[in-house]
């Protein structure tokens, strides 16, 4: 698929958000991108909106893109919310899309599944894509024509190879790559591929230092912890991260569902060694 060009959304100077799994939680994102001036603000799948997500979104959405997750497919309020029709241009899934600023920025939303293709299990995908798998899905089985509800959230090695034949700074993905316990060496490979410089994967609710394999790998990666919050400003400089944790123990944009304690907006500054 071919590489799409952004310009009509407004240049914004601040740094480039990237918000883990926010699970029907806005407020803290919004805050951010309101108070950085971000440039673009990238949601790492698991959204889960109780409305379409450009209403969710409503105030910043001129500057929104977002993967899907797992959950985006767990019933179909979910899939309705988030395969909106005025969603599309916005989806990052399977493509590359150029930033107003230059960024070039490709996306792969769902997981792996042992039903369709579970690298780890080192045995052949059961399907190439969605249309051979939804083929053989039982009529009263389909969703939208197609295959049941919870594999569009699942990924097709076709997904893959698409992807693997364009170029990007930035790869997006909603599983983790391969320095994860839980990642997947193919997600390594994919970026390799792509000649990306950075990685950022949500799904798993922490954020592991592993910058220990970025000389290995090609490339840096970043996960982004539950409703977390990373700014990024260029490829060398970190600007900082914003996480939340079910104990509290980081900072919060907002209200923590889980421990019931406000907290406040904190980009502590970092800086990346080259």
């Amino acid at each position: 698929m071919r590489k799409k060009l952004l310009s009509r959304a407004p240049m914004h100077p601040g740094p480039i958000l990237f918000c883990g799994d926010p699970h029907g939680q806005w407020q803290h994102i919004i805050d951010a991108a309101l108070q950085t001036h971000a440039r673009a603000v990238i949601l790492l799948g698991d959204l889960e909106p109780a409305r379409p997500l450009h209403i969710e979104l409503e105030a910043i959405w001129e500057r929104v893109w977002f993967i899907h997750g797992n959950h985006d497919t767990d019933h179909a309020d979910n899939f309705a919310n988030v395969w909106h029709p005025e969603l599309a241009e916005r989806s990052l899934h399977g493509r590359v899309v150029t930033l107003p600023c230059g960024t070039r920025v490709a996306g792969l939303g769902g997981v792996f599944r042992g039903a369709v293709w579970y690298p780890k299990d080192a045995q052949a995908p059961k399907f190439q894509n969605r249309q051979a798998h939804a083929r053989i899905t039982p009529h009263q089985d389909r969703w939208q024509n197609g295959v049941q509800l919870k594999h569009w959230s699942s990924i097709y090695p076709d997904e893959v190879e698409q992807l693997a034949s364009q170029q990007a700074d930035i790869l997006i993905t909603h599983e983790a790559p391969g320095y994860h316990e839980h990642g997947f060496k193919e997600l390594d490979t994919l970026a390799r591929r792509m000649g990306v410089r950075m990685t950022v994967h949500g799904h798993q609710h922490d954020c592991i230092d592993s910058s220990a394999h970025w000389a290995a790998q090609g490339f840096q990666s970043f996960g982004v912890g539950l409703r977390g919050v990373m700014a990024v400003d260029g490829f060398d400089d970190f600007l900082g991260s914003v996480e939340r944790s079910s104990h509290g123990h980081t900072p919060t944009h907002e209200r923590d569902p889980f421990e019931g304690t406000p907290g406040s907006i904190e980009l502590s500054v970092l800086k990346s060694e080259n």
